[in-house]
């Protein structure tokens, strides 16, 4: 419960506020003064090149869709955007796996003796995919970007992660070949990671054997308690997290968000918004249009339209005015007539075809 433990449930709509922020307003509303507030969900936007993040593991099957997805997207961003994949894992000596003789106490969840641990993503500590393959694949992974991302796109990576979720880790195969070093190296050789060097980056770091520690897994344990970060998979743009469904249009406009305005990249501008972002980037404009953008045959077919309906409704106005213009003229040659059809005038500029008299009567 919250307020000071009274027992009293939050209830929807609330918003909480810092002490130093809600005084202030207090005050004002002692003074029976009004009060106009606005809450309000947006991104810092500290410069022209937005940072984001991905936590998550290789096991993760929310992100993965995501994940195969965005890599064409991660290229159109370019220089714009810094990205950095990170991986979740547990402190084995936090959670007590490592005990005081330096036993592993948790089975096979975890990798140095205890220190870095992971669930095992299918439930059974006996059977499919451990704790300690998925520290070892997170490892693995970190490995990649570290030799393949310092451009910030980290391409080789987002092929690497791609091509072991279809080869190594189906969910039919029940990670059978999760950790086979032969699948592995197939599909660094299809993403043209170097298996050697990434092995050399683990054993370098600490490996996963004895009670030793690993560089790498301690600084992802040091980012992850410095996020705060407690939900898988969650991404972050300009180190505030985001909420909702994780899906790729829904990345991609966190993204454009986090720029300033009038820095946003082009593809920012093109396909924001846009329902189909990954056809959006490959063709360069948003098919059908978007709330941005408006396409080619979309705008001809409009104006189009328009000049056919401004045309149309010319020609009827014209007609119209021409009819009026000659039953006027009818009806004031109409008060030369004579009043009895028995007198004889003389008529001017009346054509013989109208009734109104008979040729009989003119002179």
């Amino acid at each position: 419960s919250a307020m000071r433990g009274s027992g009293v449930d939050v209830t929807v709509p609330s918003f909480l506020m810092f002490k130093q922020d809600a005084d202030p307003i207090k005050d004002l509303l002692r003074q029976n003064k009004m009060v106009r507030a606005e809450m309000s969900w947006m991104l810092p936007s500290p410069d022209a090149r937005v940072e984001y993040a991905l936590w998550t593991t290789p096991t993760d099957s929310v992100s993965a869709p995501m994940k195969d997805s965005f890599r064409e997207i991660a290229v159109a961003l370019g220089e714009h955007a810094q990205f950095t994949p990170r991986y979740y894992i547990y402190d084995g000596l936090f959670a007590g796996c490592r005990a005081s003789d330096g036993e592993n106490e948790c089975y096979n969840l975890c990798t140095n003796d205890g220190r870095y641990c992971s669930e095992d993503p299918d439930g059974d500590l006996d059977f499919g995919i451990s704790g300690a393959m998925v520290v070892t694949e997170s490892l693995r992974q970190i490995c990649i970007w570290q030799l393949y991302g310092s451009d910030g796109i980290g391409l080789p990576w987002w092929k690497y992660v791609e091509e072991f979720g279809y080869r190594c880790n189906k969910e039919e195969d029940a990670g059978k070949f999760f950790d086979n070093d032969k699948c592995i190296q197939d599909a660094m050789q299809r993403s043209d990671v170097d298996y050697d060097k990434v092995q050399e980056c683990m054993d370098k770091a600490g490996g996963v054997e004895g009670d030793v520690e690993n560089d790498i897994l301690e600084q992802e344990l040091f980012n992850q308690k410095a996020t705060g970060v407690l939900v898988l998979p969650t991404f972050i743009v300009n180190k505030a997290p985001l909420r909702g469904e994780l899906t790729t249009s829904e990345v991609f406009e966190g993204i454009c968000a986090g720029f300033i305005s009038g820095s946003e990249p082009k593809v920012c501008k093109s396909c924001d918004g846009c329902k189909d972002v990954n056809k959006c980037v490959e063709i360069g404009y948003c098919p059908g249009g978007s709330p941005n953008t408006v396409s080619i045959p979309v705008f001809a077919g409009s104006m189009i339209a328009v000049v056919l309906c401004f045309s149309i409704a010319g020609i009827i106005q014209w007609r119209r005015s021409q009819s009026q213009m000659h039953a006027q003229v009818r009806g004031i040659m109409a008060e030369y007539m004579p009043i009895d059809r028995n007198q004889k005038v003389e008529s001017v500029g009346i054509h013989a075809e109208d009734n109104s008299f008979d040729d009989d009567h003119v002179e």
